[in-house]
């Protein structure tokens, strides 16, 4: 766990969320409860820092549903280990994303 990074409780919600499927910037802001302007500069240190990738959805889909393109993340395999590492430490956290797990439905 030396090399793992030291991320906030806030970065620990977040990469929760992204595990537990909220895959897009406002649904992490919701899932969380953190306002815009932590979660966006928040992802886009993360993807800096290899912990999520993203990809922007294909603008079709968006046109058809009359709103912008979503760009959705997924955590990398440092995020998936960081995640691991990040529950050891915030052993709450677990509990709060298990309770807003996404549905496929």
């Amino acid at each position: 766990m030396a090399d793992a990074p030291r991320l906030s409780h806030t970065s620990a919600m977040m990469l929760g969320a992204i595990a537990a499927g909220h895959v897009y910037g406002y649904t992490v802001m919701e899932v969380t409860g953190l306002p815009s302007g932590t979660v966006y500069p928040a992802l886009r240190r993360m993807e800096r820092d290899k912990l999520i990738r993203s990809q922007w959805e294909r603008h079709s889909l968006a046109d058809a549903e009359q709103r912008p393109p979503r760009k959705y993340y997924k955590l990398s395999r440092a995020g998936e280990k960081t995640l691991e590492a990040l529950r050891k430490r915030y052993p709450l956290l677990a509990k709060l994303v298990a309770a807003v797990e996404v549905d496929d439905a």
